[in-house]
């Protein structure tokens, strides 16, 4: 089998190694190919992995690569987890919606919607030269950001073996299981929603759903874990994705991010000091400051998932797909982030109980945005941009729009090529 990653010169790709030793019992690959644009860094980052593998005793061909057509050539599934722009483009996603007062973030409002558009169209190149190239039924599961925007591109583009995969369920069955004090395979968690925009509304410890106790007994941890008031997390009676803070308190959260440092220049940092420790020669293990990366359990979760996938098994994992009747009140062809059945025709989600009011409404609205915004992506027609904006729940005044707009479109302009020669199309 072979395994290609795109963006494996990203800083979580010893992860994604620790993932394949765990899993190579029943994901035998015998060749992984990592593929970036950057050749220096992927020199770093593949020389680490190299030696992960050979500390493991596990016989993987390790190959580095920039040239994309030759690492999809043949390749079983493709991991996608690429940054257009790289960390400058994010330091733009946090810092230009500043300047209308509204919230900076790399994955929602203005700065989501950025990213969107830079990544929707270089994921779908990949995808359909993967189509191309790959083998028969290739495989693709994308933890590029945002992603619920990107899956919904890549299957409105007819690349049904797609997944979007997010950490935010995997984190929390991890923690609950710490505090519960039990092992993490006894725990399962039943989130639903959107990416970045889900609810935890059912914790299971051995098939019983223990959140009400958890939320009566722990909550002290649950409210340090997450930072969401006990009284807040009391009315929902659920664990919101981290990323309702920027929802629920936006007007705190702006505030907050006028006095401290940008969270790109923050991520910058500690990727610098990474990349001095992962070209130490000496170390053949990922070193705990990864986790202060974010996105921790990311590339485990994905290697567990296309396991799954290959051996059939059936297993479940959450991931982003098509709604087809799962949460009443959305498309079928809304994609949403709820636990699936895992085989080799794909992923089934599995029932989900209606959602109350106070969630299915905003759910809604962000999926309306989410829609807007990969048409925008894909055709380049400002008029559906300012359209996505103008419904998104963190925006939604037309003077914000007009704001927001230019600035947007100015931010790493280079690369938004689908908008340089289209502009207000219908």
């Amino acid at each position: 089998m072979k395994v290609t990653v795109i963006g494996a010169g990203s800083t979580y790709t010893p992860e994604l190694v620790s993932g394949l030793a765990q899993q190579h019992h029943r994901l035998p690959i015998q060749e992984l190919v990592l593929m970036d644009t950057d050749g220096p860094r992927l020199e770093v980052v593949g020389g680490l992995a190299r030696r992960m593998l050979t500390a493991q005793g596990l016989p993987v061909k390790v190959r580095l690569t920039t040239n994309r057509s030759e690492a999809l050539d043949g390749a079983d599934a493709v991991l996608i987890q690429l940054r257009v722009g790289g960390q400058k483009a994010r330091l733009g996603d946090e810092t230009f919606p500043g300047e209308c007062g509204c919230l900076g973030q790399e994955t929602t409002g203005a700065g989501g919607a950025a990213k969107a558009l830079r990544t929707v169209p270089v994921i779908l190149d990949i995808a359909d030269e993967a189509r191309r190239r790959g083998a028969p039924g290739v495989r693709i599961i994308d933890f590029t950001n945002p992603v619920g925007i990107v899956t919904r591109s890549l299957l409105d583009a007819g690349h049904d073996n797609a997944l979007g995969l997010c950490n935010f369920a995997i984190g929390v069955q991890r923690w609950a299981a710490g505090a519960l004090g039990v092992a993490a395979d006894r725990v399962a968690v039943d989130p639903v929603g959107l990416n970045h925009f889900s609810w935890v509304r059912r914790v299971l410890l051995d098939g019983e759903d223990v959140l009400p106790r958890m939320l009566d007994q722990h909550m002290d941890k649950i409210v340090e874990r997450y930072g969401f008031p006990a009284d807040l997390l009391g009315d929902l009676g659920a664990i919101p994705s981290y990323y309702l803070r920027y929802y629920y308190f936006h007007d705190q959260v702006v505030a907050e991010q006028r006095e401290q440092p940008p969270r790109a220049q923050v991520v910058a940092d500690v990727e610098r000091t990474l990349l001095e420790m992962y070209a130490d020669e000496s170390l053949t293990e990922r070193p705990a400051l990864l986790e202060k990366r974010g996105g921790a359990y990311y590339s485990e979760a994905a290697v567990a998932l296309l396991a799954a996938a290959v051996t059939d098994s059936g297993e479940t994992h959450v991931v982003n797909v098509r709604n087809n009747g799962t949460i009443a009140g959305l498309a079928d062809d809304d994609v949403i982030e709820v636990p699936c059945r895992i085989d080799a025709a794909g992923a089934t989600p599995l029932p989900q109980a209606p959602l109350p009011d106070e969630m299915r409404g905003p759910v809604q609205a962000v999926t309306a945005y989410e829609r807007l915004i990969s048409r925008a992506a894909v055709t380049g027609e400002e008029r559906l941009l300012r359209k996505a904006l103008l419904t998104h729940p963190l925006i939604g005044q037309y003077p914000l729009v007009q704001g927001l707009v230019p600035r947007l479109l100015s931010t790493g302009a280079e690369h938004l090529t689908r908008f340089s020669g289209v502009r207000n199309g219908v």
